[in-house]
């Protein structure tokens, strides 16, 4: 069962690279989403890397300098 599960998602990569190669259409719109998703991606890091800079903010006490 595990194998053709497998099996069968192998064959639908192929085919759906397949497809992507021969079709205009289908290649901008994976460009497309692509670039959606890493723009989503870039969006979330940066949220959370200034929830964790404000974080550190709030937990080490400033030093103040001479």
């Amino acid at each position: 069962m595990e194998k053709l599960f497998c099996l069968g998602v192998a064959l639908g990569m192929v085919g759906g690279a397949l497809l992507v190669a021969n079709s205009y259409k289908a290649r901008s719109l994976v460009k497309k989403s692509q670039a959606e998703v890493m723009q989503k991606v870039d969006e979330m890091m940066d949220e959370r890397l200034g929830a964790m800079e404000s974080a550190e903010e709030k937990k080490t006490p400033k030093k103040k300098e001479k």
